[in-house]
């Protein structure tokens, strides 16, 4: 059957602000509604007229766990427009997306606002479980006689908290965290420490040189804190970043034997990513004048423990339903979740025998151009707010198409978990 396109209107995301050891000054819900509005405003249709909210978020706090409801109505959607949340770790953004085109082809909605938010600087701190045992006991004592029996059980380490971003970014059936997957990559095809380091280098001057052509300027919408602070653009970049610099970071993941560093990493990172998406009948029904269309999209699994190559699993379909090489594409996002992540999957396109036995090909894919490839750099500078990523890489793929008079661009991410996702896009 064929994929009916369904259109990109309008888009906008806020700023990626670097997590700096404690909670930043906006909350999830706080950046998705500022951005959301803003989007809003600039468009023909009244944010009643959409026909649902879709947000894709990986870490909503405890009091906004249908954080796409709660979204949807301090935006002024009003209170006929359902809004919901989806949540696919890494591509939680892009879920979001693939949620809003199954409805819309199913004719069930004509006109959604979709995509992704997280907050990770404000990842709670957890009791650990031996402390919530020692509450139980305290709190189910009668008398002062128990609650001294129960009070000279406690010990001091019970207090060590759990930090959540931790057991969030470990995966519970491989029992890794995700840098130590990609620890995995580095090692099957041989990517030295100094191949990440050169990576991540240029990841940030693509972004130092984007920021300083204002090529984000058209997607990103400042966010204001209460105290009138402005955050207008993204904080992660290191525009002193330097193979010397880097070469002094320690492994983090495999201390001992490991290349994995967090400057060859994506950083943890607050932010959102919004867009509007509409069928035929809703750009003629609302006049609107659509800048892009998702022609294809694909999900695909593979082991958890290696995780990043996600996207060569996600790709690999819609290349050949639509026959095309990696080449044919004007303009490709893969989400930096690691370096090696990145050049993993490069390396497993050109890997004769990865493309046999694990993707059933013939033979090898080929060799990206890597001059084709996040050209504006990615979430090695920018940060990967984990529900935010997926959506914003479909966005600035958009952006980087109209730029450079690009028909066609791929958008793919490696999800926590074992699994890829991709969209194709065409600019209009």
């Amino acid at each position: 059957m064929a994929f009916k396109p369904v259109y990109i209107v309008d888009g906008a995301r806020s700023p990626f602000l670097k997590a700096k050891n404690a909670p930043g000054p906006f909350s999830a819900s706080d950046i998705a509604t500022i951005t959301g509005r803003a989007l809003l405003a600039r468009q023909p249709f009244s944010p009643e007229q959409l026909d649902e909210v879709i947000l894709g978020c990986a870490s909503p706090s405890p009091d906004e766990v249908n954080i796409g409801r709660v979204v949807s109505l301090r935006m002024g959607c009003g209170n006929k427009v359902p809004g919901w949340t989806v949540m696919r770790n890494c591509a939680s953004g892009m879920q979001a997306l693939d949620s809003a085109i199954t409805n819309i082809q199913a004719g069930r909605s004509q006109l959604v606002l979709a995509g992704g938010v997280d907050a990770l600087s404000r990842a709670p701190l957890l009791f650990s479980d031996a402390m919530v045992r020692w509450l139980s006991r305290w709190y189910a004592a009668k008398g002062l006689g128990q609650r001294l029996g129960v009070l000279m059980q406690f010990k001091l380490g019970y207090l060590a908290p759990v930090i959540g971003i931790v057991k969030g970014l470990t995966d519970p059936v491989a029992g890794l965290m995700m840098g130590q997957t990609a620890e995995n990559i580095a090692w099957r095809f041989g990517i030295t420490r100094e191949t990440m380091d050169a990576f991540s280098v240029r990841s940030h001057q693509r972004v130092a040189a984007a920021q300083d052509a204002g090529y984000f300027d058209e997607e990103i919408v400042p966010l204001i804190n209460e105290k009138g602070t402005p955050y207008s653009a993204d904080d992660g970049v290191r525009r002193d970043s330097s193979m010397p610099n880097l070469a002094k970071l320690k492994p983090f993941f495999d201390r001992k034997y490991g290349a994995i560093t967090p400057g060859n990493s994506s950083q943890i990172t607050d932010g959102a990513t919004w867009l509007v998406l509409a069928s035929e009948e809703a750009i003629n029904a609302h006049g609107l004048k659509p800048i892009g269309k998702i022609v294809d999209s694909q999900w695909a699994g593979l082991a958890p423990e290696q995780m990043g190559l996600g996207p060569v699993h996600a790709v690999t379909p819609i290349l050949q339903r639509n026959n095309l090489g990696l080449n044919d594409l004007d303009a490709w996002e893969i989400n930096e979740a690691f370096a090696a992540q990145v050049i993993g999957c490069l390396s497993a396109w050109k890997d004769e025998t990865y493309c046999r036995e694990q993707l059933d090909l013939n033979g090898a894919l080929g060799a990206l151009e890597e001059s084709r490839l996040n050209v504006d750099g990615g979430a090695v500078a920018l940060g990967h707010p984990v529900g935010a990523s997926g959506a914003r890489i479909v966005l600035h793929l958009l952006h980087i198409l109209r730029r450079t008079n690009g028909k066609r661009g791929i958008a793919s991410i490696c999800i926590g978990g074992g699994q890829g996702g991709a969209m194709l896009v065409e600019a209009l």
